[in-house]
């Protein structure tokens, strides 16, 4: 009630909640995802996709964010709405599990590798 009456409506919004402080601001957020919007350089970064511990190697060399951890590029990606168990390549290509009145089986495309780029 002192906070509020002291500070008026600005006080019922929502502040920092406790923990570390935040260090990395809107433009650490954006090099963060424009980092991870370009591709590897699979010699340079030694990887084709992006995962987190490649990505945080990455990032560490941009001034700035050489203590970036994993878990705050994590993050980031999460609150810009970017899912990153649709972007995993070591998923099975071509079979997926169907359910049957039998059970659930798992179905193989023949057409795997003609469909390969």
């Amino acid at each position: 009630m002192a906070r509020f009456n002291a500070e008026g409506l600005s006080a019922v919004a929502p502040r920092h909640a406790g923990g570390p402080t935040i260090i990395y601001g809107v433009n650490e957020q954006e090099q963060i995802l424009a980092g991870a919007t370009q591709p590897p350089d699979r010699q340079r970064d030694g990887t084709a996709n992006w995962s987190l511990s490649t990505l945080q190697k990455h990032l560490q060399h941009i001034d700035g964010l050489s203590d970036i951890s994993t878990y705050t590029i994590w993050k980031v990606l999460h609150e810009a709405g970017w899912s990153w168990q649709k972007s995993r390549s070591w998923c099975a290509t071509g079979r997926v599990m169907r359910k049957r009145k039998a059970g659930s089986v798992v179905v193989q495309d023949p057409d795997t590798q003609a469909k390969k780029p």
